[in-house]
């Protein structure tokens, strides 16, 4: 580990001006493709450490990609900054106290995540200058992980093209390299138009748009007890139609998330899902819309990626929590269920551990569940090249994912320690991948024997458009 005790070095040097990053994007939380305060700050970040900068990468204009280094392997560090709706939150405080009712919060700590990981890439450039190093490292910043694609657009663009192994991470409750897996993913919008009408003095004019959204609302739910057990299907009414009762509704829409274990799963429903949209059409008169907005691929491991992050992190040992850390992870414990804190052991694999408010232990590599993951982006870049990710722990142990709770640690100590943690592992892979052309070429095997039996499809088609303005409903 020679070398990536070198590498980790300068993630302590460079440490705390990352940490002030993360802080400062957890104050400006924006959502998918709105995040331009964001990412102009890693914007500014990597012009200051003297990365070469591409912005509007792939047409998103919050996607920014940062370059350093010259010929040899080209390392990818790819960071999120995105934030959810109606999470605004007070820092430090073990209450729902929203600091703006309605607003945004960094419920997934992708204030975080892009900060560790433009932090690696800091340490990886600067590493390889000092070492005389041929080797590329690029840091992608990524918009919209949150059900924006943008991933996968910037893969339909070619971002990824020349690119030797990738590498991510994400803030948890644990820390460790788990099971690579993931749910593939799609995200449609369907639009129902009918006919508008007076709906006391002449309602068998109208032909009522929410009457189909809701018909097929109950087709899906109706659904669910034929398709697979890991398949998900969630839904929001992006358009009701208005607020008048008594005018029957023209149009309406609702936006369908479908989730399963495999592209051909996913897909395999999706068609599902349109012939109910369509049934719903015909029994309410009514015709329909259909948009896709985005879509991620599952994800693809990589053994021998995962051996090396594993390594780094075994070595690193823990974040190294402190007794104030402890205290204050436990605050926020006491706002949790036990099924909360049960169920975020069980979705790593892990046995509960009495008393436990931060943890400081490296778990088992591959652990985790196939049955409690959601989708990520970062799927899609998995099929078109090499990929790892680990998870650090940044707050206290049970805290759902999404939630205020999460929100509110973003800024402490403990988040921080997680951070550089997560900073120091991904840097220690790519200086080991840099360093050692058997590693490389294990990951890059294995990735090719995969890929020649698995031929790949990206879920988002070139006839679908960024969905830019998904944020604005």
């Amino acid at each position: 580990m020679s070398n990536s005790k070198d590498v980790w070095r300068r993630v302590d040097e460079k440490a705390p001006a990352y940490f002030e990053l993360s802080d400062r994007v957890w104050h400006m939380p924006e959502l998918n493709y709105q995040e331009v305060r964001s990412a102009a700050e890693h914007q500014a970040m990597l012009e200051r450490e003297g990365f070469r900068v591409t912005t509007g990468v792939a047409g998103l204009p919050t996607a920014v990609v940062g370059e350093a280094g010259e010929d040899g392997p080209v390392i990818a560090i790819m960071g999120e900054f995105d934030a959810l709706p109606g999470l605004s939150q007070e820092a430090g405080v073990a209450s729902e106290t929203p600091v703006e009712k309605g607003g945004n919060g960094h419920g997934c700590g992708h204030n975080m995540l892009g900060s560790a990981s433009l932090l690696a890439a800091t340490a990886v450039k600067d590493y390889l200058a000092a070492n005389g190093i041929k080797g590329r490292v690029r840091y992608y910043g990524c918009p919209a992980e949150e059900g924006g694609s943008a991933k996968g657009f910037m893969v339909r663009a070619g971002a990824f093209d020349d690119v030797d192994i990738a590498l991510c991470w994400h803030p948890a409750s644990f820390n460790g390299v788990n099971r690579p897996f993931s749910l593939a993913c799609v995200e449609i919008e369907f639009t129902f138009s009918g006919r508008a009408s007076h709906a006391a003095a002449a309602p068998h004019l109208g032909r009522s748009a929410l009457d189909a959204v809701e018909l097929m609302h109950i087709g899906v739910n109706y659904m669910r007890e034929h398709m697979p057990s890991t398949a998900r299907v969630h839904y929001a009414i992006i358009n009701a139609g208005g607020i008048a009762p008594n005018v029957v509704q023209a149009t309406a829409t609702t936006r369908q998330l479908i989730r399963a274990a495999t592209l051909s799963e996913m897909w395999d429903l999706v068609a599902r899902v349109k012939k109910i949209a369509e049934g719903a059409a015909l029994m309410s008169e009514t015709t329909v819309a259909i948009k896709q907005l985005s879509g991620d691929a599952n994800l693809v491991g990589n053994r021998p990626l995962e051996q090396a992050m594993q390594a780094n992190l075994e070595a690193l040992g823990g974040p190294g929590f402190d007794a104030a850390d402890h205290a204050f992870a436990a605050k926020f414990q006491k706002t949790l269920s036990n099924e909360d804190i049960v169920s975020s052991y069980a979705r790593f694999g892990l046995a509960p551990k009495e008393g436990e408010a931060l943890s400081d232990e490296i778990y088992p590599l591959g652990a985790g569940s196939d049955t409690s993951v959601g989708s990520t982006d970062v799927g899609t870049v998995s099929w078109v090249v090499p990929t790892v990710q680990c998870r650090t722990a940044c707050y206290a142990v049970g805290t759902p994912g999404h939630s205020w709770q999460l929100v509110a640690q973003g800024l402490a100590p403990a988040a921080h320690k997680g951070l550089a943690l997560a900073a120091k592992a991904m840097a220690g892979v790519a200086a080991d991948v840099l360093n050692d052309p058997a590693l490389l070429k294990a990951a890059k095997d294995e990735f090719a024997a995969f890929r020649a039996r698995n031929p790949f499809a990206n879920p988002i088609t070139d006839d679908v458009e960024p969905p830019l303005d998904m944020a604005a409903h």
